[in-house]
């Protein structure tokens, strides 16, 4: 169908000119090859979304910016203190906080520590260009994942020089206001920008604060040089944390938050980096990119672990706290030129990753009361590193024909040293090693100008993270350190199609086998721990359209249907909150939570950035089950969205200022579900009708 559409639109259309017509300019990316190309060229799934293309949104979440691209499942959470949950292709379903099984990068700073496990909560959207979405077997060339790469870049100084003020109110208190400043002089180029986001929540107890402020400096080199400086800050203080709800309190009111209040959970971030990368052209095609960064995190969160449950000694409590410093390298050559009289260019390099994570638990109580610091329960010093070389090459060996081959050798070292050593509690030291080499490798045929066909494959590894590594499944004391890597086998066979410059589709279908994937062992009192699963399979289908048929008319449709499920059986726990050992059977072809069967995004918009404009958009999602039983599965839902804006030009600028309402029926439904939770407190739910306003005022000079 979407073949016939789009062959259908370039009958209307013909081959009109872009500039003719106003029709979006093709999207360059580096993400799938790190030198640049047209997506259309690329033989892999990568889509690059313009920050500016969506003006009309609160502009605090990727989530916001992402539900146009097939694949990925970006999910706002309601909850700023477990951050956004993001999987692709599947992958990465599982996590009950942060993001893991995706890699993230921020202007190639890694946003994704060593051992896999990452966060968005810094992603400053304000001063963004785009975001970049790499799904599929070439993420395997980014080491420690699985299911694909999301990197944000920072857009670079404008000419002219422009000031940026804007100013959001929506429902539940939310507010978010913003500066940014970008610009060139000479060789130097800037854009700076602060960020203050509040919310009441929609929902009790889940309030927050978060500043964040984001600073890129750039400066030309005589002789073919360029430096530039990065620097993010994030101040996250006391973000209330409303927890799950089971399927009864979901029914009767999606609002509570009973057992959050009992312990006043909440979670406080604050973290600083700063990045240098320096280019330099060599001539003769080659060129030189290294980067550098460093960065300091503290991260303190008060959960709901039982008092009872703390009785072991075993137990690390019920806070955490914990102060990591990181930082890492990445040094890379790159060669444009001919092989056998044909093009072809290279990229090599070497990165290399460090985090070290002072790891404290205390207990959430003192005396009676609940929801405080108490007494010392865990105090370690875990390290994670990894060291990596890789190398990626594409050569156009036939007018039609392009082979693009990479490969990575990754080495993942865990290391841990206990300092809270007791009679009843042992030294829980330990280290492990883990190695990886991973081949990837994609065919591009160009069958016509506007019709490219493509097929990829290749291999990928995904550690635990220190998180999942916490406890062992069996109960004793130590890290789980016999936890092996989930280790995969991915591929897939595309068609892009642009037959007008006004249409862009794409279709894919794609498989990945896993062995060794993590699932959820036993889950009692507070404390989560994993087990390796023999097989698991993801079977999918991906289709995305966008067709600007007129100068103020445009259609997004983007459409994902994934098979995800456990190919070997294994035992799992049942629904309780004090299961110490697997014992309930779960069946081969048994589906994987978390992952919908089926995804839909469509959306109309019209007008531009002067004058009026409007968009009405609608989004499906099937059924989610909710545990590796299958027992429960929060229900499917459509919910539909519309905005209307008006862009006046003034002498100095332009001012902007829009209205929207999201979920415009008043839907009830579970906008994100907590795989797995031990008290059956899965879902998590989204709010119901929201309105908010927005105006933006952007002075030229």
């Amino acid at each position: 169908m979407l073949v016939a559409l789009a062959l259908g639109a370039c009958a209307s259309l013909g081959a009109t000119d872009a500039s003719e017509r106003g029709t979006d300019l093709p999207a360059v990316v580096v993400t799938a090859t790190r030198t640049e190309q047209p997506a259309f060229d690329v033989a892999a799934s990568i889509d690059a979304v313009r920050i500016d293309d969506n003006p009309d949104t609160l502009g605090v979440n990727p989530s916001e910016y992402l539900s146009a691209i097939p694949g990925l499942l970006a999910r706002d959470r309601q909850n700023y203190a477990q951050d956004e949950q993001i999987s692709i292709r599947g992958f990465g379903a599982r996590s009950t906080f942060g993001v893991r099984g995706v890699r993230l990068y921020i202007d190639g700073i890694p946003a994704t520590m060593p051992d896999g496990q990452g966060q968005v909560s810094h992603f400053n959207l304000d001063s963004a260009e785009r975001i970049e979405v790499l799904r599929g077997p070439f993420s395997a060339l980014y080491g420690n994942s699985s299911g694909g790469v999301i990197q944000l870049f920072t857009a670079d100084g404008s000419d002219p020089s422009q000031v940026d003020l804007g100013l959001i109110g929506a429902s539940h208190g939310t507010v978010r206001a913003s500066a940014n400043a970008r610009g060139t002089a000479g060789g130097f180029g800037y854009n700076l920008d602060v960020t203050h986001f509040e919310t009441d929540g929609y929902r009790d107890h889940s309030a927050a604060k978060r500043d964040s402020g984001n600073a890129r400096l750039s400066w030309k080199i005589g002789g073919g040089g360029k430096l530039t400086l990065l620097a993010n800050t994030l101040a996250l203080p006391g973000a209330q944390d409303p927890l799950g709800l089971t399927h009864a309190q979901f029914i009767a009111d999606p609002t509570q938050a009973p057992v959050a209040a009992q312990f006043n959970t909440r979670k406080s971030v604050h973290q600083s980096q700063g990045g240098a990368i320096y280019e330099q052209d060599l001539g003769a095609g080659n060129s030189l990119r290294m980067l550098g960064y460093v960065g300091h995190r503290d991260v303190t969160q008060y959960l709901a672990v039982p008092v009872t449950a703390q009785a072991n000694p075993l137990h690390s409590g019920g806070v955490v706290d914990l102060g990591s410093d990181y930082g890492g390298a990445d040094a890379r050559w790159i060669w444009h030129g001919d092989l056998a009289g044909r093009p072809f260019e290279i990229a090599a390099g070497l990165a290399w990753d460090r985090q070290q994570q002072l790891r404290r638990g205390y207990e959430n109580f003192v005396g009676s009361t609940l929801g405080v610091r108490g007494a010392l329960r865990r105090n370690e010093d875990d390290t994670v590193r990894d060291f990596d070389q890789y190398a990626q090459a594409t050569w156009q060996f036939a007018d039609a024909w392009s082979l693009t081959a990479g490969l990575r050798h990754s080495q993942v070292k865990f290391d841990s040293v206990d300092h809270y050593v007791t009679a009843k509690n042992p030294n829980d030291s330990g280290r492990v090693d883990y190695g990886a080499t991973t081949p990837v490798a994609g065919l591009l045929w160009r069958a016509a100008d506007w019709a490219n066909l493509y097929a990829s494959w290749g291999r990928g590894f995904e550690t635990s993270t220190f998180n999942e590594l916490a406890y062992r499944a069996n109960g004793g004391a130590g890290l789980a350190f016999d936890l092996a890597p989930a280790r995969s086998r991915n591929a897939e066979l595309g068609i892009k199609l642009r037959p007008a410059s006004a249409v862009e589709a794409t279709l894919a279908v794609f498989r990945a086998d896993t062995r060794n994937e993590l699932a959820v062992a036993t889950s009692a009192g507070g404390r989560t721990t994993y087990q390796n699963i023999g097989k698991a399979r993801r079977d999918g289908a991906e289709a995305a359209l966008s067709w600007r048929f007129s100068d103020d008319w445009k259609l997004q449709f983007a459409w994902t249907w994934l098979d995800a499920t456990f190919r070997s059986p294994f035992l799992a726990c049942g629904a309780s909150p004090t299961c110490t050992k697997p014992n309930t059977p779960v069946a081969a072809g048994t589906r994987i939570p978390g992952i919908p069967k089926t995804d839909l995004h469509a959306a109309l918009h019209w007008g531009g950035d002067l004058g009026w404009r409007a968009a009405l958009q609608g989004d499906y999602v099937s059924a989610v089950p909710i545990n590796d039983l299958g027992s429960d599965a929060a229900p499917s839902y459509f919910v539909t969205g519309v905005d209307v804006g008006y862009g006046f030009a003034l002498a100095s600028g332009r001012l902007r200022a829009f209205a929207r309402l999201d979920n415009l029926f008043d839907r009830q439904y579970a906008g994100s579900v907590i795989v797995n939770d031990a008290n059956g407190r899965y879902f998590e739910p989204a709010p119901g009708r929201t309105v908010m306003l927005g105006v933006q005022w952007q002075w030229l000079r």
